[in-house]
């Protein structure tokens, strides 16, 4: 029978480590306020690209400081003054207990039976040396596009569009994952099949043996 994929493409924070989304979830809960508010002031709308700070930062277009600057900026301007959302995050970033190891395992089956692997993340330039090495990127995936260094960020379909060619696959043979619906859409608006392995490990897990099934790993 042929395989349905040719490619399987990952998100990093949300897939491999603990969501961002989460963190700001308890963030929000140990402040007092909803979610949704800190989440706008510190991501935007994140279902979009426009030009929030923060979407500006994972494009590259602008350094860390001074994403943080209009960041903060606009928390006053929400009425959440003195919060810096960089410092919920930062206090909550020890909440993650390394990569998760099924996922992991589930790459290595992927390339063992001869699928392509890569990553496909929204991320900070100034990051870099914190995530990358969390996992060994070059055993694992045959390339990684990270919106900082590509200029582009997801849902926009362009850097999907673009970890295609990178990996000389069709669009309609490759699987993308991510912990934000958003981004997914974006994925399937590209031409890929999508799937969202929302916040847990339990529906991460539940992703996981959907994308061994749909591969037909045993």
């Amino acid at each position: 029978m042929t395989r349905p994929l040719d490619a399987v493409l990952f998100d990093f924070g949300g897939v491999f480590i603990d969501s961002p989304f989460a963190v700001m979830k308890q963030g929000a809960a140990r402040l007092g306020m909803p979610v949704e508010l800190l989440s706008s002031v510190m991501f935007g709308s994140y279902d979009r690209d426009d030009d929030h700070p923060w979407h500006r930062l994972e494009r590259g277009e602008v350094g860390l400081e001074d994403a943080r600057s209009e960041i903060v900026g606009l928390a006053r301007e929400a009425g959440l003054h003195g919060v810096d959302p960089f410092d919920v995050l930062s206090s909550l970033s020890g909440s993650s207990h390394g990569p998760r190891g099924f996922v992991v395992e589930l790459v290595a089956d992927l390339r063992h039976a001869g699928l392509k692997t890569g990553i496909v993340t929204n991320n900070v330039a100034e990051f870099a040396p914190m995530w990358r090495p969390i996992l060994p990127l070059d055993e694992l995936f045959d390339d990684v596009v990270d919106s900082s260094e590509v200029g582009v960020r997801k849902p926009n379909p362009a850097i999907f569009e673009l970890a295609c060619r990178r990996l000389d696959i069709e669009p309609s043979r490759a699987l993308f994952i991510d912990d934000f619906e958003g981004n997914v859409v974006g994925a399937r608006s590209a031409g890929l099949a999508g799937l969202c392995c929302g916040y847990t490990l339990d529906t991460t897990s539940e992703a996981v043996e959907e994308i061994r099934r749909l591969v037909r790993l045993r």
